[in-house]
């Protein structure tokens, strides 16, 4: 795909391999989601799959099956995921440049056009 609808860092794309070595799922493919809820409406969600869609767009970075469904490929635009270490652990960040409002928490965002509905956070 010229223009991925995710970017994976390498550093990010680094960590999802070493937890498919960990987790005995090497050639899995990684599925970036949102769903309804969270403070702000919609949340992300990553996960490991064995299977692509028909529903799905598919894309490769850094050794790293990526899809993303076309429902939520809008929302998911432009999305840059990282992963980064610090003294206090490791951890993903998700940057949506689609996003205009966001949780405190940080798990939860909105966008113009797709609000979800919220929950307490």
């Amino acid at each position: 795909m010229e223009n991925p609808i995710v970017i994976l860092t390498e550093s990010a794309a680094s960590q999802i391999k070493e937890m498919m070595v960990h987790n005995e799922e090497e050639g899995s493919l990684l599925r970036v989601h949102v769903k309804g809820g969270g403070c702000s409406g919609l949340t992300y969600g990553m996960g490991l799959e064995q299977e692509q869609l028909d529903t799905d767009y598919p894309d490769e970075q850094y050794g790293v099956k990526i899809l993303v469904n076309k429902e939520d490929a809008p929302i998911l635009r432009g999305t840059k995921i990282d992963y980064k270490q610090s003294l206090m652990g490791g951890g993903f960040t998700i940057d949506n440049p689609n996003a205009i409002a966001n949780c405190g928490c940080g798990s939860s965002f909105r966008t113009a056009t797709e609000a979800g509905k919220p929950e307490e956070c």
